[in-house]
């Protein structure tokens, strides 16, 4: 038995100028951090002559393209596996759709199994290039390289992405107590719509393809408000981060009308005006997590129990994707 867990992400900083529609004439810039939620993939060998697959559904093939779910047979074709007999399955801690990177933890905790279960070493960046490779390259999904490098790496992360497509990846010259206070006050709530991240991206990504002006100066601002996020860090100054990400949040709802819709609007200004700082919808739009930081959080957390909405607590993860058992 094998086991491989990959942590899911947040987004502090920079969103959307990981896609190569944008990198690759303007470079881009990002902080992710990983949190102690988790994709999980098991893996054993299957005397049955054939490779089961199971998630929401279980598939049994002989034939690998005959294979339904796009990432498990990307990953096993990938690797060569096709005339392996296995069993694999996934398991994660918050379900997909709702802004956190499920998606791309889940690729890179795929890959890791199959290599583990192969007997060979991958390192860090291999796994996720190998990640982007199969979402961006073989699916043709228009998503960017955050994802798959925060599950990957793990902790906080700057990235740093050339036009050749190289990412470069640094930690944050953090301070311990600056770090703790971030942990500490910021707060998740799951407003309850799930969707497709490639819906809301392909818009963004067509539009700069096209050499949309509003698209790329919405995309410089966010990449600039990265960076400003990144000097407001490693300044130890949380609150001009918080509002940073105020700022960022009415730039992003620009990109899109499906950004956002009025249950979040009116969710997200009753926690600005309950002690919230600053806040932001996590991840392409459309549904997901609400992120706050409050430095009051028990009166936060007192009025947004009213709303019905659940929270998530979380903490950072300094681990990327790794083998458990």
């Amino acid at each position: 038995m094998i086991i491989v867990r990959s942590p899911l992400r947040i987004s502090l900083g920079g969103g959307g100028t990981d896609l190569p529609s944008y990198y690759e004439e303007n470079e881009g810039f990002l902080i992710a951090g990983a949190i102690n939620k988790f994709v999980y993939i098991t893996m054993h060998e299957n005397f049955q002559d054939e490779i089961w697959v199971k998630y929401s559904r279980t598939e049994k093939v002989r034939d690998i393209q005959k294979l339904e779910h796009p990432i498990f047979r990307e990953a096993i074709s990938m690797l060569g596996m096709e005339n392996d007999s296995f069993e694999i399955q996934s398991m994660a801690d918050i379900p997909a759709g709702t802004g956190l990177g499920s998606s791309s933890s889940f690729t890179t905790a795929v890959l890791k199994c199959l290599h583990e279960y192969k007997g060979e070493l991958v390192g860090t960046r291999t796994l996720a290039e190998e990640a982007c490779d199969i979402e961006m390259n073989r699916l043709q999904e228009p998503i960017g390289k955050q994802d798959q490098y925060i599950a990957a790496y793990g902790g906080i992360k700057a990235m740093y992405f050339r036009k050749d497509g190289h990412v470069d990846v640094e930690p944050l010259n953090m301070s311990k107590e600056t770090y703790y206070n971030l942990e500490d006050n910021l707060v998740l709530y799951f407003t309850g719509f799930e969707r497709s991240a490639s819906q809301i991206l392909k818009e963004q990504d067509v539009k700069t393809k096209s050499s949309d002006q509003d698209m790329k100066r919405n995309l410089d601002m966010v990449k600039q408000m990265g960076l400003d996020s990144k000097a407001a860090f490693e300044r130890g100054d949380l609150r001009e981060f918080a509002e940073i990400m105020k700022h960022h949040w009415e730039i992003k709802k620009k990109r899109s009308r499906q950004m956002s819709n009025p249950r979040i609007d009116e969710w997200y200004e009753y926690a600005i005006k309950n002690g919230a700082l600053g806040g932001k919808l996590i991840g392409a739009g459309g549904g997901g997590f609400l992120m706050f930081y409050a430095e009051d959080k028990v009166s936060l957390r007192r009025a947004m129990q009213k709303t019905g909405l659940r929270e998530v607590r979380f903490r950072f993860e300094n681990q990327g994707t790794r083998l458990v058992y």
